[in-house]
């Protein structure tokens, strides 16, 4: 029970790699406010989590809205008091060629990954400097922020962004002992990826360990990069892939 009587924000956790981290978080002790923009998945999410013994609210928004933001910090504070671990999970990929892709879609992937976690960690440790006894937040990355792969060049630009401002965040965050760090997931086996049938199969034959990630095996990186353990690691970012980034064969 490592993250007893701590609070988490999740955002973009009504399924997934999201959704993992909130339940193995709960199952360790922590109260968590799950995010999601479809109402449907959060609150189903959140309904899975409960039945497992774990404490949960669901909370249904788009994590890029700056109102929105502050109401979920002032939720976790209101109901539970204090808000002590934030992982911006939530973003968006939008594939496109360079050549063609619009400004609308350039767009809205930098609101929500970019603006959507900027927001959050500022709203979150605005809050954690009031407490006076630390915290820790994550964001997701993804290797595409490390490797070029093709029609993501706007979202790898915005991954990539998000490791710069781990790193950046350091010289405000740590005066008050709160660690800001990044996961980089590679392939990974989700109710999204999983649509594709092919995706197991091509993935495994181009990822060194032999396979995609599990939901689990990205979520047990992030659970150690926010709890106790983690203290002194801040501005970092741990790439979760397999291998894949050694070598980076292309799946095209």
């Amino acid at each position: 029970m490592r993250f007893e009587k701590k609070v988490a924000i999740v955002t973009g956790a009504g399924q997934g790699i999201g959704f993992e981290i909130c339940r193995q978080l709960a199952r360790q002790g922590a109260t968590i406010i799950l995010n999601d923009i479809d109402e449907t998945l959060a609150a189903s999410a959140a309904k899975a989590i409960i039945a497992d013994n774990g404490a949960c609210i669901a909370m249904a928004g788009d994590s890029s809205d700056i109102l929105f933001i502050q109401q979920l910090v002032n939720t976790a504070v209101t109901q539970f008091g204090s808000i002590d671990i934030v992982i911006a999970n939530a973003g968006i990929t939008l594939f496109g060629d360079f050549f063609t892709y619009t400004p609308a879609a350039f767009a809205r992937v930098m609101q929500v990954n970019l603006a959507g976690t900027f927001f959050l960690a500022q709203t979150a440790a605005n809050q954690m400097k009031q407490q006076r006894r630390g915290g820790a937040i994550l964001f997701t990355s993804s290797v595409t922020g490390h490797q070029a792969h093709k029609d993501l060049a706007a979202y790898g630009m915005s991954k990539a962004a998000l490791e710069m401002l781990a790193k950046n965040l350091v010289i405000e965050l740590s005066p008050h002992k709160i660690t800001v760090n990044t996961i980089a997931p590679g392939a990974t086996l989700t109710e999204r990826t999983l649509d594709d049938p092919d995706y197991e199969r091509t993935w495994s034959s181009l990822t060194p360990m032999g396979r995609p990630a599990q939901t689990l095996d990205i979520a047990n990186a992030a659970l150690f990069l926010v709890s106790e353990e983690a203290r002194h690691i801040t501005g970092q970012s741990l790439i979760i892939d397999g291998g894949w980034t050694s070598i980076s064969p292309s799946p095209y």
